[in-house]
């Protein structure tokens, strides 16, 4: 048969339940027409590899393994761009999508019934029982009702992780999309200038098969990320905004040290100020680490300090800057909190650069 359909697998951690659900798709969609593309953010139980052990064998597996860049949305993105086949679609290597629904989705496609097909949590018919924490369940319902304000697009679940469109299209909307965090559904729905024509399937969703789940509540901030670059990223780029929020939040713990040191304790300024900057600083690398470069997260131990480590090196330039444009201010009698301010404002620029090409990025 010839190429009809490929199923986008956005994988992390996930070999133990390739097998099983290549089964479960030739089962729904039968021996051909289809294929896998496996896309793999270089997971440490060895995805990729067993993908390949599948290729070898079964020439409707392919397998992408991306090295140094993760994230749902930007896997899906790859994927879809990496297929000849005229209908894609994206859905979750855990087993909780049901790929009976594959089938339906493409015939509705083929059809021209609608742009994009939909399987929904929400909609009537459809079930979440096999979800164990209500917090996930109360979370997706308030991100949907956002998006659906944002947007204007009326869906039971426009944060769908399952859905199946034209290549054509997907390609299309590629060189506009953020590739932001998990839910690429949103982002191709805000990105189109056209309004799509959705068709929803309910979905059952069922528990996991194997694994853990990837999502944390840090979701929910890669969501508002997907947002704000859908509004405001292309007058403040998403990753520099996020480093400037979470420098916000900086700059309350460094006063709050500083204020501690100096006006409490009775230190002197340019002490009370340098330790105010190392603690900031290692805040900053912390929350940097579980928000802004969540894609690209330090993982362990050994690898969380070595990155504490190189944060502070790259930064240490723009701290020096920091700490002695601060203590001069305050020599020539300006107010000690604006003189800090003033000498955050100085580091913070050359603090983003370094880290984010060294700490986060790939020399």
């Amino acid at each position: 048969m010839p190429l009809e359909l490929a199923i986008i697998l956005p994988t992390l951690n996930e070999s133990g339940n390739l097998v099983p659900l290549i089964e479960r798709i030739e089962t729904a969609l039968g021996e051909g027409g289809w294929e896998v593309v496996i896309v793999d953010d270089d997971s440490d139980d060895g995805t990729a590899d067993e993908a390949r052990k599948l290729a070898l064998n079964d020439a409707r597996v392919r397998v992408i393994q991306r090295i140094g860049r993760r994230g749902l949305a930007s896997a899906a993105i790859e994927g879809m761009c990496a297929t000849a086949a005229p209908f894609v679609a994206v859905m979750d290597a855990d087993h909780q999508h049901d790929p009976a629904l594959l089938a339906q989705m493409l015939e509705v496609l083929k059809a021209g019934e609608a742009h994009l097909c939909v399987a929904s949590r929400f909609l009537e018919g459809a079930s979440t029982a096999g979800w164990k924490d209500p917090e996930r369940e109360r979370l997706s319902g308030f991100a949907n009702k956002v998006a659906r304000w944002i947007t204007g697009v009326q869906l039971t679940d426009p944060m769908s992780g399952y859905f199946m469109l034209p290549t054509a299209t997907a390609r299309a909307l590629a060189p506009k999309l953020s590739g932001i965090g998990f839910k690429i559904l949103l982002d191709l729905l805000a990105t189109s200038d056209r309004l799509l024509e959705v068709k929803e399937f309910p979905l059952s969703f069922v528990a996991r098969r194997e694994g853990a789940s990837k999502l944390d509540r840090a979701v929910l901030f890669d969501f508002l990320a997907g947002l704000y670059d859908k509004t405001l990223g292309r007058v403040i780029p998403t990753r520099f905004a996020l480093f400037g929020t979470v420098g916000a939040l900086g700059v309350v713990v460094h006063v709050a040290v500083l204020a501690a040191l100096y006006l409490a304790v009775g230190e002197g300024f340019a002490f009370s100020h340098a330790i105010a900057v190392l603690t900031a600083m290692s805040f900053n690398f912390w929350l940097n680490n579980w928000l802004t470069y969540r894609d690209r997260r330090l993982k362990g131990w050994a690898e969380f300090v070595r990155g504490w480590i190189g944060f502070c090196a790259t930064c240490a330039v723009g701290a020096l800057a920091n700490v002695a444009v601060a203590a001069l201010l305050e020599q020539q009698g300006v107010f000690w909190i604006a003189a800090a301010l003033a000498g955050i404002l100085v580091g913070s620029v050359w603090n983003y650069a370094l880290s984010s090409r060294f700490v986060w990025g790939r020399f």
